[in-house]
Formats: C-alpha cells, structure tokens, sequence
C-alpha cells in the first residue's frame, strides 16, 4: 500500500422498526442509548432512523470493521426497547402514518418549508467521504467521475420493495431521494465557481435552506475536507457497504491520476443513465461509461474493476473488490435477494425478517 493512499470513511442511515416490521418512533432515542467504542451514531431527519459514520479509515479491513460494531451497537440498542435495525434503502411495509421528524430545530424547519417531500422521502443512505487535498481538486473529480456513478449505483441498490410491493426498481429509494430540488447528478462543473454559483442561486430561490442541503450525488463536503459520494441506497451488509467504499477510493485514485478530459456527457443523459441503473440493477442492463451504450450491468461493473485496478493494487483493495463483486454476482444484490424473498410468499415482512441487523 502506498504511503499517500486516499482516506476514507463511510456513512450509513438505517430504519429503526418494531418487532412487526413496521417503523418505529425511537430513533433518537436508540442512538442516544447505544455503546460507541469507536465511529460515530448521529440523529436523522425522522425518528424512525438512526445514521451511523466510521472514523476516517485506511484500509478496507478497518471500514468493515468499524461498520459492523456500529451496526451492531445500534441493532443492540434497538433491541433493548423491542426493535430492530433495518439496512435497506426504501422502507418495505406500507404505513398508516408519516413518520415524525426528529425533534430538532433545523430538521422541523425542514419539514415546515419542504413539506411532503420531507415528510415521504424518507429513504436511508450510505454514503462515502474520500479525502482530498483542496475544492479545486474536487471540482476536477466530480466532472470525471459522472460517467461511471450509473455503474457505482448498481453495487449496492437495495430497495426493490417498498410500501408492501415489488416496485419493479432496484434502487426505488434513488426515485424517492430525487424528489428534492437540489439532488441528483451535478452538473460537469467548469471551475469552483461554477459550482458555488449553483449553491448561490439555490439559496436565493430557497430551494435548500442551507448548504448542508447541497444533495447532489457527488459534492463537496461542507464538514470535512472530503469528497462525498452520496447516491447509493444502505447496503444490505457492511462487507457489501465497504466493497462499495473501496471501489469507489479505487475509482477517485485513478481519476487523480490520469489527465483525460471529462466526458461530454449532458446532465439530461446522464439522469437517464442513472434512472436505468436504478431500475435494473446489477441483474440489468447498465449504460456502459466509456459509450453510453446498454450492456450487461455484471460487464459493466468488471469494465469498473478494471478502471480502477491499479488504484486498487496500491490500496490493497483488489482481490476484496474482486471477490465481493464475485459474490455479488452470483449471490445477487440486495436488490435482488429482497425481490427473491418477496416472491416466495408476497409478504414485505419476510423482507424486513431477511435483512434486519442480528444482535448476535
């Protein structure tokens, strides 16, 4: 491993639900009791979530690491007041009720100003900070990196039921996030400026109330010196959520170190691409980076491995990069086995039954 690898670290977002499979209101109040001996548990927008993030990390090991003991130190504390921790994307059970906001004054105005996109958006995340040494740099990334995000999405879509159905998606909490007004792909920025005059412009429209809502599948971070990936559905388990961490630090080394010109690829197409990615999966087909063209998303994603082997070389990432995507070729996405599981019986609870966090 090189001496100047890229740090990284992930974040991931959870629903908190009862015994019956159905959300729960204690959220807040499962992180407030859960052990962190390392990591960090933070509230979320409802209460019927929990978020989680690890330090910074450097190796793939020390992520999935760190990613089960928080999960497990979450699902512990859910546990404790007879609920569960779920890592899926979309909630699976149909609900009488909206969720409650998290009662916090930013999350409350939020949900006053947005209204129903607040209060039915409530999707759960994982999302990847990898380190960068300035913003100009970050620019530079984002604009390279948006022909490859389709292919990224497909690693760990994990949302194929929601509300009680087979929503035909693979990533239907992609569909579901997209309804804010400042998500979805970023544009190929030309410059820094060129960046903060969107920001600028969605703040005086009040279409964010601040930059924290910068939602853009890539962006920069406004809290760490990172750039964050922010477009994939929770993985269905942390080895699949560090696979993803890793591919992508692989993908951002060798973007850093090539000096080929960002694709000319219209934010209009590469929402396209991206709904496509959401809709198949990994079981699909997926708009092939390098030509736009639809190819088997299994190709697609070794054409991404291969991208990025040297970087994963260095890192020391390769051989788990190449054996978790073994896997999940031939095991399938989450995606995949929740749609699997649903067929047996047509039951969302045996989805909630397959992929609910074990405390031991």
């Amino acid at each position: 491993m090189k001496d100047d690898v890229l740090t990284f670290g992930i974040e991931e977002e959870f629903f908190v639900v009862g015994r019956d499979g159905h959300l729960s209101q204690t959220g807040d109040v499962v992180v407030d009791a859960a052990d962190e001996d390392e990591g960090e548990l933070q509230h979320e927008l409802t209460r019927s979530q929990a978020e989680s993030a690890t330090d910074i990390c450097t190796t793939h090991d020390e992520a999935v690491r760190q990613l089960r003991n928080l999960r497990a130190d979450l699902a512990k504390a859910a546990a404790r007041r007879g609920c569960r921790l779920l890592p899926c994307g979309s909630s699976p059970l149909a609900e009488s009720e909206l969720p409650a906001i998290t009662p916090n004054p930013r999350y409350e105005r939020m949900a006053e100003h947005f209204g129903a996109t607040a209060r039915t958006s409530h999707t759960c995340g994982c999302h990847v900070h990898i380190a960068i040494p300035d913003r100009e740099t970050g620019i530079r990334v984002i604009a390279r990196v948006r022909p490859w995000l389709p292919a990224l999405l497909t690693v760990t879509a994990n949302s194929a039921i929601c509300d009680g159905y087979d929503t035909s998606y693979s990533s239907w909490r992609y569909q579901q996030w997209s309804r804010w007004p400042s998500a979805g792909p970023p544009p190929a920025f030309t410059s820094l400026d060129h960046y903060e005059s969107i920001v600028d412009g969605w703040l005086r429209a009040g279409a964010i109330l601040d930059r924290q809502m910068i939602y853009w599948d890539v962006r920069l971070s406004e809290k760490q010196p990172t750039l964050e990936f922010r477009f994939a559905d929770v993985a269905a388990t942390p080895e699949e959520a560090g696979l993803f961490g890793a591919l992508i630090r692989g993908v951002v080394a060798t973007i850093l170190g090539s000096d080929e010109r960002p694709a000319d690829l219209p934010n209009e197409v590469l929402r396209a691409h991206l709904w496509r990615a959401s809709r198949e999966g990994l079981s699909g087909r997926c708009p092939h980076p390098r030509t736009g063209d639809l190819a088997l998303a299994t190709e697609v994603l070794d054409d991404v491995v291969a991208f990025a082997a040297g970087a994963l070389k260095e890192n020391g990432d390769f051989d788990f990069v190449r054996d978790g995507c073994a896997r999940l070729v031939e095991g399938g996405s989450g995606a995949d086995r929740q749609r699997a599981r649903f067929a047996e019986r047509n039951r969302a609870e045996d989805v909630v039954d397959l992929l609910a966090v074990r405390t031991g």
